[in-house]
């Protein structure tokens, strides 16, 4: 049983060691402009995110028009803030050491696992998705504007690695749960 906890121990380990190396390689070998990264960061922020889509729901066009989505956005999103908020508590992973420009102002934590850009920009894409053929509009039947969706999220995520936010495995968290939350969100928090 020891032996067992002592291999599993050694093994995450090697695991974050591998993932923090990785992650460095990655940030240090950036060649992306930081300003785009910083865009996206602000674009997938929550206290930006959040009463923007709140915004939409109160604007009886919009919310008419978006109906299928806008519901289970705005609750997927109240959802995605708890759920990242209780998963960091539990971990306390810290932030990467290389990190220097980091502060209050950009982080409302300390803590790195899992990314909730990445859970947030993945809910909204997978949501996007999963939403797009009851909107009835002809821009959300697009495969582009389901494509620039998907590529925004991706790109949001990967930048969390290259700003050195993150590390890889904190993302790749990160959008699995966001993933998860969409589906969550379609099924089960929809009032129509």
């Amino acid at each position: 049983m020891e032996r067992d906890a002592a291999t599993r121990t050694k093994l995450l380990h090697r695991l974050s060691a591998v993932d923090v190396a990785l992650s460095r390689a990655l940030h240090d070998h950036n060649f992306f402009p930081r300003g785009l990264f910083l865009l996206l960061e602000l674009s997938a922020d929550f206290r930006l995110f959040f009463p923007s889509a709140l915004s939409i729901y109160l604007s009886p066009a919009l919310s008419a028009l978006l109906q299928p989505f806008i519901v289970p956005l705005i609750l997927g999103l109240l959802l995605d803030l708890a759920l990242i908020g209780l998963i960091k508590v539990i971990f306390r992973r810290p932030r990467p050491l290389y990190n220097k420009d980091m502060c209050v102002a950009v982080s409302v934590d300390h803590y790195s696992f899992p990314s909730g850009h990445s859970s947030r920009v993945c809910f909204v894409a997978a949501l996007f998705f999963l939403t797009s053929k009851s909107i009835k509009h002809d821009i959300f039947a697009d495969h582009r504007m389901l494509l620039g969706v998907w590529m925004w999220a991706v790109t949001t995520s990967v930048s969390r690695v290259l700003l050195g936010r993150h590390f890889v495995l904190d993302v790749f968290a990160g959008s699995c749960l966001g993933v998860l939350e969409g589906l969550i969100a379609f099924h089960y928090l929809s009032l129509y």
